[in-house]
């Protein structure tokens, strides 16, 4: 080949290639991930076969037409809408199918009923809960069950192996319609009901449509069902929720890798197992109906939710006009695959019946691990497939590299770690400056991180909240700081220090950082079945597999003393000028079997051999100076040049050591490709998806810091599989990506961090004593903008304002006398009607409540009852309703409106403090001027905030008490 045709190899090792090659491979991966994310697949043209998306837009609309919390006249009407639905539905799909179709069975729950507990806000006794549901339970018998009515027996114990059971809850909050939490989950599961009674779509094993009630306020209406026999029937299920407020829906999280492979047949499946890590982990503090399927029940099953944006959910913008039909096929669509390989599945995986402890016995799946490839195909396998892979990688890796060493001395091809070589001819030693760039990866990895990481600290500094608005001024910031600065630092290194030896030891570098990473990752599989670090695992092997090209190209390079010979010839032959400077050999002078290795010949390389009686005398102060020194590379290159030796032939770079000629200088494209493309796909996920998750927690007092320092790394570890290959891009990139970081930080310091598309969420809450008829209303949110807000309500002026920030996680709450509610058509003292008994010297009281216009009451009190019960109520020995240390609060929810609850409790000690409140709440606010206080706020708070609920109630009345 001639210089002319190597000189344009498009994959040398020089820096138009390397530019070319890493800008677009990251450019290729990390647009189509952006896009994936935020771009929700198209809605079909046409109504696919037993679906009808027209219909389904309809029912969304009608459905959140008003706010219908649970304790609301809204939340009835819906709950009779939801009725005539079903009913309009099944009839329908009955007068199409012919008589061999399904038989459906609607059951209106009006009569379980369930007392239980769980952790409160309190952490010294949990919360005792009453709740009488009204869910609705569709039940398709599918054609292998048995044609019996079984839970019309006394014991109401299913005759066959079970079915599958999709969840929904109808209601909503107080101050949010519900679109997506949770209206298209319902109408999703309306048109489930469409789908499995078309024909050709009967189920094989039965399927139950739960529509629950009373999601938002304590899971209660999972818990309900519970008692109904239906749940005894069920060992699958699939949960469909909403934790954002649109855009895609996400598998939040899945029991097992067996009923996850369900969902992997959807076209469009997306998320990751990092979900379910961080709800494991607590790092995800609420909660959905899953975790009840999952803990009470037993059944194995799936979480699909949408999740962000967290800004309008719970909020008036989480309605029909910020989502789309295309959100509502995405989650439809997921359902009926996954709904339809659980209900047609042929083998006995799932099958199972009720044991003694009330949960399904079905079998014990295996932990998986999941994550999507630009949510078109999902990758399912189990974590002990995971375990395998990293403890094998963990042995094999180093092992492998160790062997190659061992070899590569055997041969006397060990350049790397090696100083000197030996001439068996002259005796002599010459320098192979192997050592040269060992401590460079260090500083090129440790100082853009560190940068990187202060970053984050300077922002939670001056502008805490900006990446609520702004998340890719964050991302593109840390990208650009962390490329700049290792390229900067690279190229000052390669220019004072040029190594042909950058990539071995840089990969190596990152073999070691990655097998830590991996140890650490393993050891959490193992012992606590974390299995989000998934990605380690990939970025290991890539690193493994690019580290062992590094030492396998040196097989190719002639052996230490084969090369000490070359160059003793060549340091005897080297003519030098009339000043002493010392030119680069000459094409015939160059040895015949070294090809062109005298193109990288370095004076520096020369001056630092052992001085003979041969040796120049002004060689020494030739070396003293930067300027002679770049005065002799600029007549080395010169001498190459004039020998035909063009430079892009050179592989490495001109100056390096001289035996570098030999490298294959495209092998970097093979290395970059095996580690870039899959980090940038896997990581980049993890990173939108966190991103995602938790760019918004801080309305809710979450910390910044947290997010910043996570964004910080996740930049690093995506960028490092550049950084050994840094020093050779062109400046034109890290230029412009200087421009970027200027301006992205002059932008996330100074720009205000709120907007109308992402308004600061501030709970709302009015408290009033009926004693009293003292009233105040409360805002709770973050500092210094809660101030900001409060101040801009009118009635607000002149009066008094109390903050305090003790027992709000992070937020500060700020009380006012507010305007009086008028949620109850009487005076205020009468609102709640209470009596209490006590026998003389007991440690018992009988506690008789009620409340005008609302059907939610509760107790509580100064020093935890250790016992309690509701008259009437049923205890699930599956579900304890009284903790160690007692029950601080009793909620009491019914049915009907302006119930009485009959509860009696008892002290553990007759010495103990019994005082306390009797509370009743308000949640509805449909109609204007009942609750005055909050329609100010909406009027007057600033366009960059919305309000969402403090609590179950927008309004609580109480009164004292004291035995």
């Amino acid at each position: 080949m001639s210089p002319t045709r190597r000189g344009c190899n498009p994959l040398a090792f020089t820096p138009w290639p390397v530019t070319i090659i890493t800008s677009l491979v990251y450019l290729a991966l990390l647009i189509p991930l952006i896009v994936v994310h935020h771009v929700v697949p198209s809605a079909p043209k046409s109504n696919p076969e037993g679906v009808d998306l027209d219909e389904a837009w309809h029912d969304l609309q009608h459905l959140t037409q008003q706010y219908h919390p649970y304790n609301s006249r809204a939340n009835d009407e819906v709950h009779q809408w939801l009725l005539e639905r079903i009913h309009a539905i099944s009839a329908s799909s009955a007068r199409s199918s012919s008589k061999t179709g399904p038989e459906v069975f609607v059951f209106d729950d009006r009569q379980t009923n369930l007392t239980f507990s769980s952790t409160g806000v309190a952490a010294t006794a949990i919360t005792g809960v009453y709740f009488e549901g009204t869910n609705i339970i569709v039940y398709i018998r599918g054609t292998e069950d048995s044609q019996e009515e079984w839970w019309t027996s006394p014991d109401g114990e299913p005759s066959g192996k079970g079915g599958v059971l999709v969840n929904a809850h109808y209601d909503s909050v107080s101050t949010g319609y519900g679109a997506t939490d949770n209206g298209v989950g319902v109408i999703t599961t309306l048109q489930l009901l469409k789908y499995f009674t078309t024909p050709g779509h009967y189920p094989r094993k039965g399927l139950v449509l739960l529509f629950n009630n009373g999601e938002e306020d304590f899971l209660n209406g999972a818990y309900a069902f519970s008692q109904h026999p239906m749940s005894k029937f069920t060992h699958t299920f699939l949960n469909l929720e909403g934790a954002g407020a649109g855009s895609r829906a996400v598998l939040f999280r899945s029991t097992d890798t067996e009923v996850t492979r369900f969902y992997a047949k959807s076209a469009h499946p997306f998320g990751t197992v990092l979900a379910r890590d961080a709800f494991k982990l607590r790092f995800i503090r609420s909660e959905t109906d899953y975790s009840v399927f999952d803990t009470v029940f037993g059944m194995r099953g799936l979480d699909v939710a949408f999740m962000e944006p967290r800004s309008r959910y719970h909020t008036d913008q989480d309605d029909v006009r910020h989502t789309s039909v295309d959100s509502v096929w995405h989650m439809l669509s997921a359902a009926i695959t996954t709904t339809e390989g659980l209900v047609s599945y042929t083998g006995d995986e799932f099958d199972g019946d009720n044991g003694r402890d009330g949960k399904m016995n079905n079998g014990a799946g295996t932990l998986g691990v999941w994550f999507d490839f630009f949510g078109s195909s999902l990758a399912v396998f189990q974590l002990n497939t995971l375990f395998g892979h990293s403890v094998a990688l963990l042995v094999v890796a180093p092992l492998l590299l160790i062997i190659t060493c061992v070899a590569l001395y055997t041969v006397d091809k060990m350049y790397v770690f090696t100083m000197y070589a030996y001439s068996s001819e002259t005796g002599g030693q010459v320098s192979l400056y192997g050592l040269r760039g060992l401590f460079r990866f260090p500083l090129v990895f440790g100082i853009p991180t560190a940068l990187t990481v202060g970053l984050a600290f300077l922002l939670m500094k001056v502008n805490p909240f900006i990446i609520y608005s702004s998340p890719y001024a964050v991302w593109s910031m840390m990208l650009a700081t962390c490329v700049f600065f290792a390229w900067f630092i690279s190229c000052v290194a390669d220019f004072a220090r040029p190594s042909a030896l950058h990539r071995a030891y840089a990969f190596s570098w990152i073999f070691d950082i990655m097998w830590v990473l991996l140890v650490i990752s393993t050891v959490y599989q193992k012992q606590h079945g974390i299995a989000s670090s998934y990605f380690i695992v990939f970025y290991f092997a890539g690193v493994s597999i690019a580290t062992w090209i590094s030492y396998l190209e040196l097989f190719g390079l002639p052996t230490t003393q084969e090369y000490a010979r070359q160059q003793s010839h060549v340091v005897d032959r080297a003519p030098s000028t009339s000043d002493g400077q010392l030119l680069a050999p000459s094409a015939d002078e160059l040895p015949s079997n070294s090809g062109a290795a005298g193109h990288d010949f370095n004076p520096e390389d020369i001056e630092d051999e052992e001085p003979t009686e041969s040796t120049s005398l002004l060689r020494g102060q030739q070396r003293t100076t930067f300027a002679n020194y770049a005065s002799a590379r600029g007549s080395v290159e010169s001498n190459i040049a004039n020998h035909g030796i063009g430079s892009s032939h050179l592989g490495d770079h001109r100056l390096e050591q001289r035996w570098s000629i030999d490298l294959r200088s495209s092998a970097w494209v093979l290395q970059f490709l095996l580690v870039a493309p899959i980090v940038i796909i896997l990581l980049g996920q993890l990173g939108l998806f966190l991103t995602s998750a938790t760019y918004q927690i801080g309305a809710d007092g979450g910390s910044q810091l947290v997010i910043y320092i996570g964004l910080a790394v996740l930049s690093v570890l995506i960028l490092l599989p550049l950084f050994p290959f840094i020093h050779r891009l062109t400046y034109h990139i890290p230029t412009f990506l200087l421009f970027v970081l200027i301006g992205t930080l002059v932008y996330n310091l100074v720009a205000f961090p709120f907007s109308h598309s992402n308004r600061l969420k501030v709970a709302f809450l009015q408290e009033m004593d009926l004693d009293t008829g003292n009233t105040q209303a409360s805002l709770v949110g973050v500092e210094p903008y809660i101030h900001d807000i409060v101040h801009a309500i009118p009635s607000t002026a002149g009066k008094d304002i109390s903050c305090t920030s003790k027992g709000y996680g992070g937020r500060t709450k700020c009380s006012w006398d507010g305007l009086k509610p008028k949620v109850a058509d009487a005076k205020y003292k009468d609102w709640i009607s209470y009596n209490i008994s006590q026998p003389l010297d007991s440690k018992h009281a009988r506690f008789e409540i009620s409340g005008k216009n609302t059907r939610s009451c509760r107790l509580l009190f100064d020093s935890p009852v250790a016992d309690f019960n509701v008259l009437g109520s049923v205890v699930d020995k599956r579900i304890p309703h009284t903790g160690p240390k007692g029950v601080s609060e009793i909620r009491l929810w019914s049915r009907n409106w302006e119930n009485t609850w009959t509860v009696d409790v008892e002290w553990a000690k007759k010495s103990d403090n019994r005082q306390g409140k009797v509370m009743c709440i308000w949640s509805d606010d449909n109609d204007l001027r009942v609750i005055p206080a909050l329609d100010e706020i909406r009027n007057f708070a600033p366009a960059w905030a919305t309000i969402t609920k403090l609590r179950d109630g927008l309004v609580e009345g109480s009164h004292s008490f004291k035995l």
